[in-house]
């Protein structure tokens, strides 16, 4: 008698780990790399610009990776591979005698970090899918755990490098990814099967839709707006007075949100259309670079503009994905996943990471924050524009 079929929340389970480590390495390693290039002795301004080496990276490696992933469709192989480079690169970082050595480094395990996850969402895009409507719950299920593992690192890195100092950064960095690797081994192998070339369609005629182009330019301007934070929020507050435990915790609240978010959003998220919450998501986004840039000094502020977290990334962030699973099925999921990592954590965090920086040298960190606010307010009306012009809209959930 042949075995019967696993259900897909069974066939998502290594997915949800390899979220879990994945994220966790990204909760140690984002938030506390500007800290330790500083413990370096390095200025706020070249130490932004450094951090722009992870978003150049995204203008091209992301989509190569898909273009590959989706003309092979072996993407658990091309993940393997990326996570053992990224593995051995890392070691680089206990010689950092030189910046350049520095950024040679990042920018060799950026490569190959920053396809990992556009090509595992792609991976899973048909387990959480059925009959062409986008699972919100199961999605929900499995991008939690990378908010756990994110939340764990973030808080335990902070009370650690609070007592002992940031020399211990490459080490853990090196901890973090090797948890990647034996997650990524853990995925189960099944190649894709590939077909000819008459039905490898172009993404070219798809992206210059109307509505496709609203969509993705929207998205760059939110998470332009967003790369402030995820940039020069630990910076800002440690220029505040905040001790490193404190800036942890305060990563570590909006995740939880986060969390909370992506586990209850198949109750609510009908609610509201597909557009309707990239809109919502977006207007949120002003109120939060609003709050940041005016009462950074406040904790209790600082708190609740953390908890916004839950709409401007993790909403939206689903919105994001259902959209692309919508109108990038099939044999052009791979490139689309890419191309939103491209524009919207490439190209965006480019633009973040060099303003940001040129910013901070002229006008200190909170102009970072108050230039953000008219850049979400584009993001806001892109996705107005969405809105109206979309040629379909539908509810999630």
């Amino acid at each position: 008698m042949s075995a019967e079929p696993r259900s897909p929340a069974r066939q998502l389970v290594p997915f949800a780990a390899l979220s879990a480590s994945y994220f966790a390495h990204i909760g140690f390693f984002n938030p506390y790399l500007s800290l330790w290039l500083k413990d370096l002795g390095l200025a706020v301004w070249l130490i932004g610009l450094m951090l722009s080496a992870q978003s150049l990276t995204r203008t091209f490696a992301p989509y190569v990776w898909g273009w590959l992933s989706d003309h092979t469709g072996d993407r658990v192989r091309l993940m393997r591979w990326s996570a053992g480079v990224a593995l051995v690169m890392s070691l680089g970082l206990a010689w950092h005698e030189s910046v350049a050595w520095i950024v040679v480094v990042l920018l060799l395990m950026f490569i190959h970090t920053s396809s990992m996850m556009p090509m595992a969402e792609a991976a899973m895009a048909h387990l959480v899918s059925a009959g062409g409507q986008f699972d919100v719950r199961l999605y929900g299920r499995v991008r939690l755990w990378g908010s756990v593992g994110f939340l764990v690192t973030v808080i335990v890195a902070g009370a650690w490098f609070e007592q002992r100092g940031m020399q211990d950064f490459p080490a853990l960095t090196w901890l973090t990814l090797l948890a990647v690797n034996i997650s990524v081994w853990c995925l189960p192998h099944r190649p894709e099967v590939t077909q000819g070339a008459e039905d490898k369609p172009s993404v070219l005629p798809v992206l210059l839709q109307a509505h496709n182009l609203s969509f993705f330019a929207s998205v760059f301007f939110h998470v332009l707006a967003h790369f402030s934070i995820y940039i020069f929020f630990s910076l800002y507050l440690d220029s505040l007075g905040y001790g490193k435990l404190m800036i942890g915790v305060l990563w570590g609240v909006s995740v939880v949100v986060e969390i909370l978010a992506f586990y209850t959003q198949s109750r609510w998220l009908h609610h509201f259309s597909l557009t309707g919450w990239l809109l919502v998501c977006s207007a949120v986004m002003v109120v939060r670079m609003l709050m940041t840039a005016w009462g950074a000094e406040s904790l209790l502020l600082m708190l609740v503009a953390q908890c916004l977290h839950a709409l401007t990334f993790a909403v939206h962030h689903t919105a994001c994905t259902a959209w692309l699973t919508r109108h990038f099925p099939e044999r052009l999921r791979g490139r689309g996943q890419a191309l939103y990592s491209t524009i919207g954590y490439g190209l965006a965090g480019v633009v973040g990471a060099v303003g940001g920086s040129t910013l901070s040298g002229h006008w200190g960190l909170q102009g970072v924050f108050w230039a953000s606010v008219p850049v979400a307010l584009l993001g806001t009306w892109f996705a107005w524009v969405l809105r109206r012009h979309a040629p379909t809209d539908h509810r999630l959930g």
